[in-house]
């Protein structure tokens, strides 16, 4: 049922990493030993760790990675928004739970699959959209496990 052929087509819009290595370069910022509470502030601290360079922590496996954007907001309960940047590495093997990007009526989607006692569905994240059961025979196919979602706080 789930694809595992990395030789696939890519959704439209994206394309395969490049097998040559990742090299950190410039794009790597300064990342603090500090956390920074979500609650009551707390008084500086101002450790320095290293280097962050995100591409290196949200791309484990680049040959089998690609990135696409979500559109629409039957995934907000799972805090993504329309517009965010989704990470999906094609090389994991989907679970019960996981967020994934497949085809579903002939184009992508990105929902939650679940596994159910009617067997499997492509879950929505917000109650206002329907999940849909996946069949063998509706041509459903997971493209990948989304690892990481990027939201824009801003958008100037």
């Amino acid at each position: 049922m789930f694809s595992s052929d990395h030789n696939a087509p890519l959704p439209p819009g994206t394309c395969r990493a490049s097998s040559r290595a990742f090299v950190p370069g410039e794009g790597a910022a300064p990342i603090y030993s500090a956390l920074v509470p979500a609650g009551f502030p707390s008084p500086a601290d101002d450790h320095l760790e290293g280097k962050l360079d995100l591409h290196e922590l949200m791309v484990k496996r680049p040959a089998a990675t690609f990135f696409c954007r979500a559109d629409g907001d039957s995934m907000t309960g799972a805090g993504i928004q329309s517009g965010d940047l989704l990470v999906v590495d094609r090389s994991v093997q989907p679970q019960d739970g996981d967020i994934v990007v497949a085809t579903l009526d002939g184009g992508l989607t990105v929902k939650t699959l679940r596994k159910t006692d009617a067997g499997w569905e492509l879950a929505s994240a917000n109650p206002d959209y329907p999940s849909f059961p996946v069949n063998e025979e509706d041509g459903v196919q997971i493209w990948g496990i989304v690892t990481f979602a990027v939201s824009a706080m801003t958008r100037r």
